[in-house]
């Protein structure tokens, strides 16, 4: 059986909560064999690592869906939370009701939500159709344009008193459990300890009551942008490119595929050997 939102609930003050990003079935499955990850997040951040876009607006319902449908299929033991990408709730709590129904039909046990006060009426229809919600304050990726650009949230009294009332709100509209975003640690220390439900962390210290990281930055295969708060615990790209190198060099040089990668007809050496899953290549 895999988590559920009461289990991520229930985990606030037990037990610290790891997550991550996916995106596709391969790196899902990787990530859900790992043991411990408790939260796979398919996030619009997709639009940035596997798209190439500059930031995450660009994200349609139709490719998280895509996502989620990928990732849904890897895990066996994590809960898939789905980004609700921009636009996709905004304009009123019956597109919002739809689109988070598509996500959960794509495989999403749960849906996730940037705002606070603002995003509450949203938060609160899709949890009375009965899908539960993750919210998201401080940095809203979606909107930073709005509020400044990519900023440290909650440095002032003030911002940190918004940011309690965001959490608040949600929380009371139903909200599961709520993302901090790039919140000065003081403050996500205050709303940690003011919330009934966990917070996760994405950058805001440690006082929260999980963390999430996305996966590319963590592996070390995206550098377009390398936030301050994400450690890279392996340095992938030189492996992989390195592998890629020596597969061109090889093929080029006429050393791949040695007689070991190919396939004789019937009653020649080897022949009558299965092919198997990989051998449909890709246009199989």
């Amino acid at each position: 059986m895999h988590k559920t939102a009461a289990d991520i609930r229930r985990m606030k003050g037990r037990e610290r909560i790891a997550a991550v990003t996916a995106y596709d079935y391969s790196l899902a499955s990787l990530c859900d064999r790992a043991g411990g990850i408790d939260v796979l997040l398919v996030g619009d951040s997709a639009a940035m690592v596997v798209l190439g876009q500059d930031g995450t607006a660009g994200a349609t319902v139709g490719q998280m869906c895509m996502f989620t449908s990928a990732v849904a299929r890897a895990r066996k033991s994590a809960m898939v939370v789905a980004d609700m990408p921009f636009m996709s709730y905004q304009p009123g709590t019956g597109a919002a009701v739809r689109n988070a129904g598509r996500l959960v039909r794509a495989g999403a046990d749960a849906v996730k939500i940037e705002g606070g006060l603002a995003a509450a009426p949203a938060v609160r229809a899709i949890t009375d159709a009965g899908v539960p919600v993750m919210g998201h304050i401080g940095l809203q990726p979606q909107t930073s344009r709005l509020s400044g650009g990519y900023r440290v949230q909650g440095r002032t009294d003030a911002e940190a008193g918004r940011l309690a009332e965001d959490a608040a709100a949600l929380e009371e509209a139903g909200a599961f459990s709520i993302v901090l975003e790039m919140v000065a640690r003081q403050a996500a220390g205050a709303v940690t300890r003011s919330a009934g439900v966990p917070t996760i962390g994405i950058g805001s210290g440690a006082e929260c009551d999980g963390q999430v990281l996305v996966l590319h930055d963590l592996l070390g295969i995206y550098d377009r942008v390398s936030p301050r708060f994400a450690k890279r615990y392996a340095d992938l790209s030189p492996a992989v490119s390195g592998a890629v190198a020596s597969y061109a060099a090889e093929v080029k040089g006429g050393a791949f595929p040695a007689a070991e990668h190919s396939f004789d007809m019937d009653g020649g050496e080897g022949g009558g050997e299965e092919a198997g899953p990989a051998a449909s290549g890709p246009g199989g």
